[in-house]
């Protein structure tokens, strides 16, 4: 039986070459759930954010600095951007995401 609130995320975003792509799954005031695919080599540059954020690789190879320390997570890793603290993303491989930021006042 076909459960209509299902959903297989990695499916829901598709790659293009030459680009990273965005799907926003919720967006709320008190957070969002956004879904991304990069292409090899494709990043995004260093930034802060006013609020904590999740990245969770849902496959391929992705480098995430914070801070100045540098992270490799592949499909089924997670990691915490702290608030306020410089981070950039940057595709090792082509490599699909979901970002879940959560607003703290």
């Amino acid at each position: 039986m076909n459960d209509p609130g299902k959903m297989n995320l990695g499916e829901m975003v598709e790659y293009s070459e030459g680009s990273i792509v965005s799907r926003t799954i919720i967006d709320r005031n008190r957070g969002t759930v956004t879904l991304f695919s990069f292409d090899a080599g494709q990043s995004l540059s260093e930034h802060t954010a006013p609020f904590d954020a999740m990245v969770h690789v849902l496959e391929g190879l992705a480098r995430i600095d914070i801070s100045g320390r540098s992270h490799e997570l592949s499909g089924g890793e997670m990691i915490i951007m702290p608030a306020n603290e410089p981070h950039s993303v940057t595709a090792v491989e082509p490599f699909k995401m979901v970002l879940t930021m959560i607003r703290s006042e």
